[in-house]
């Protein structure tokens, strides 16, 4: 039976060096997962969803905060509470497989339940269940080293899930796997996920395998949870400069806000450029911005005048076969514009033409 997850003001310190300083791994992160909803911690290495994630299962010991789960508290430092991990019905996946090289792919599933001392009956009918469910029904006596990597990642969750956990657990679980598998998989996980109705907390590092995962997408850095949102919110209302980023809006062009009409304002590039962007809350006439946007929002065009169009100069082109990524000279800046489609239609040192809409553009403070 899958149930709410709670993580209320959740601190991680780590005591590092000599003499030894306190370093934050997870700084005050708060976050709900409904029952039956995917929520995938999204961050660059370092970023602390790893600890939090270790957090909920009880693998690390938070220096304070709750951990809440089906409306009992699992974790309390103040109140000197911490269940032990074997005692928390919580299912992982490792990066990992995992799996127990000795056994069979069904005594591989099979062997939580036999720790739990299900009778055989109930046991049989589970791992069935299981097995079929990630598409191993037939490979249940195969050993389970004779499997493929994606393979055995399938057996690691059929094992995690085979109990019924309460919270389902996984962690960078697609890392290990070859550019292909890693799709399918990806493909099948929320499928399968879905199917059993679990809570599930995903943490990768992946912006694809969030945005497919994920009901919701919590982006971390240096400890502290950013944006906890949905897919088209992270992507097309990111909070500040670095969830913008790390989502793939890599373009960054700084100036001056001149004026604010609700949520767009005029910003000055240079002495005779105006570009129109959304800006972040609390941006007002006369502070400095960045204006941040993704290479493939860039529509390049044959040298023409409109609103929202800036003169600008190929400086490089890459192929890729099925797109070409140009890098571009424009407004005082380099940027790079990515153009689906199997030609490439701009030479280098060709004067083209940069459309800049204002719904395409995120202005930030410069700090």
């Amino acid at each position: 039976m899958s149930s709410e997850l709670r993580v209320e003001q959740l601190r991680k310190l780590f005591h590092i060096g000599r003499p030894l300083v306190a370093k934050a791994a997870v700084d005050n992160v708060s976050f709900t997962i409904a029952a039956g909803e995917i929520v995938v911690l999204l961050g660059p290495s370092g970023c602390g969803k790893t600890t939090t994630l270790r957090c909920v299962a009880g693998l690390e010991h938070p220096t304070s905060g709750r951990i809440v789960i089906g409306g009992t508290v699992y974790t309390d430092p103040q109140h000197g509470v911490a269940v032990a991990p074997r005692n928390r019905n919580l299912g992982m996946v490792f990066q990992s497989y995992a799996v127990w090289p000795h056994m069979t792919v069904r005594q591989n599933v099979a062997y939580p339940l036999k720790a739990r001392g299900a009778n055989r009956s109930d046991l049989h009918k589970a791992v069935a269940e299981a097995l079929e469910l990630v598409e191993l029904a037939a490979y249940a006596d195969r050993p389970v080293t004779q499997l493929s990597g994606g393979q055995m990642q399938r057996v690691a969750l059929a094992r995690s899930m085979v109990y019924q956990p309460q919270i389902l657990l996984l962690d960078e679980p697609l890392s290990n796997l070859d550019a292909q598998l890693r799709l399918r998989l990806r493909d099948d996980l929320r499928r399968i996920i879905k199917r059993v109705g679990l809570t599930a907390l995903y943490v990768t590092h992946d912006q694809q395998e969030a945005v497919v995962l994920g009901d919701r997408i919590g982006v971390m850095r240096d400890g502290k949870l950013l944006q906890l949102d949905t897919p088209n919110q992270i992507y097309n209302r990111p909070v500040n400069l670095f969830v913008a980023g790390f989502t793939g809006a890599t373009n960054v062009i700084d100036g001056t806000v001149e004026s604010r009409d609700g949520v767009f304002g005029t910003i000055a590039v240079g002495s005779v450029a105006r570009v129109t962007a959304r800006l972040a809350d609390g941006l007002h006439a006369g502070a400095a911005a960045r204006i941040a946007f993704r290479p493939d929002n860039v529509v390049l065009a044959p040298v023409g005048d409109g609103p929202d169009r800036f003169p600008a100069r190929v400086t490089s082109q890459h192929y890729q076969g099925t797109q070409t990524v140009y890098q571009v000279a424009l407004l005082g800046t380099a940027i790079e514009a990515v153009e689906i489609g199997s030609a490439a239609r701009h030479p280098v040192d060709s004067a083209v033409t940069v459309a800049l809409p204002p719904e395409i553009c995120w202005a930030f403070p410069a700090d």
